[in-house]
């Protein structure tokens, strides 16, 4: 690690991302988390499936690259599935989740590239445990033509990033 970048600050965000069949949408929607929601998670979780576990550590890479653009380097951790179980899915992000509330972070989950099954179990689980997860975040995209390249290539018109629990009102 070069010693121009700082080891996060204590801000006590975690996030906990689903990759699913897309890696750009993962890193697409990390980034506008950045940028337009201004998180700086201490720690970064990437939870896939065994079929997607090959793009984890470039996903993790690539999480680790765009935070060093925004002058932090967060703590990163994988996690693998197995492909299409929902129960197990509920289980693993309901209990990294809750591990971390208890340890003081304000939790963050990203949906973007979660497939349905690691989607629907996760929010489910979390949800029906009480958990107070701050942020559900989607990186709505009007047309997925040409989206497979970095975020700031992609016309911002076409692209906005989601807090589901702000559009529920759930969260100011």
């Amino acid at each position: 690690m070069s010693s121009d970048f700082l080891v996060t600050p204590a801000s006590g965000d975690a996030y906990i991302t689903l990759l699913g069949r897309s890696t750009w949408a993962l890193v697409n929607a990390y980034h506008a988390v950045l940028r337009e929601k201004g998180l700086r998670p201490e720690r970064v979780f990437i939870v896939t499936e065994e079929p997607y576990a090959g793009d984890a550590s470039t996903a993790a890479e690539a999480v680790r690259i765009v935070s060093k653009g925004y002058g932090f380097v967060p703590a990163i951790g994988v996690d693998v599935l197995p492909e299409a179980d929902f129960i197990r899915a509920g289980q693993t992000i309901r209990s990294l989740a809750g591990d971390l509330i208890r340890q003081g972070f304000r939790v963050a989950i990203d949906i973007t590239s979660g497939r349905k099954v690691t989607v629907a179990g996760a929010l489910i689980a979390v949800s029906l445990a009480g958990l107070d997860v701050r942020h559900i975040y989607y990186l709505a995209m009007q047309n997925t033509d040409d989206v497979a390249k970095p975020y700031m290539m992609i016309p911002h018109r076409i692209q906005r990033i989601r807090d589901v629990m702000e559009d529920a009102g759930v969260r100011p």
